[in-house]
């Protein structure tokens, strides 16, 4: 069987038993994904090429030291390390920040702490999280709509282009999908507010 038509699972172990062409499937395949999610947040593309060739590097150390514990979805995981980079990211901009104090703009007046708490990060971490796993759960063609308009800031038109329907369809797709995640969160008792 081809390399391409293994499951995530599988391609793992072969790459974990020496073989490097399994990895280079698992990012092509995952990609277009991984990239939108961390544009979306950044909305910078050097520094969303950079996170990713971080999110990657970090995942290849993992996967080499044998740390990786296959307990949910590889591409979970992967979006998981992203998401932390991300985060690293921002609190690293945020102590850099460096601000003059002059009258219109008081030094101490910068001194005052907005920043999220540990558990209000904690949380947003973990809606993130659920929201990823019940998007997984969609069928395939709301799946891919909801990615392109939430990851990939793609307007329905934009949508209908690249997956060949009509604005209806994309339209009609991103509202079953809705509709869908709503009675998964129901019916899981999930929340997805802070």
């Amino acid at each position: 069987m081809e390399l391409s038509q293994l499951p995530d699972a599988t391609l793992v172990q072969h790459y974990r038993r020496g073989n490097e062409n399994a990895l280079e499937v698992l990012i092509k395949r995952h990609q277009a994904k991984i990239f939108g999610f961390i544009f979306s947040k950044l909305d910078d593309v050097e520094l969303t090429n950079d996170i990713f060739q971080d999110t990657f590097i970090k995942v290849i150390n993992t996967l080499k030291t044998g740390k990786y514990n296959e307990e949910g979805k590889f591409i979970s995981w992967v979006m998981r390390i992203a998401h932390n980079l991300i985060m690293d990211h921002y609190r690293r901009e945020k102590r850099t920040v460096i601000h003059n104090d002059t009258e219109q703009t008081p030094f101490f007046s910068f001194l005052k702490d907005d920043s999220e708490t540990v558990e209000e990060l904690l949380i947003q971490n973990q809606i993130t999280e659920d929201l990823q796993q019940l998007i997984l759960e969609l069928p395939q063609d709301q799946q891919e709509v909801i990615r392109m308009r939430l990851y990939q800031d793609l307007s329905f038109k934009e949508i209908a282009e690249a997956t060949d329907v009509s604005i209806n369809t994309a339209l009609g797709r991103m509202r079953y999908a809705i509709i869908n995640l709503r009675r998964m969160l129901d019916k899981k008792q999930i929340s997805l507010s802070v």
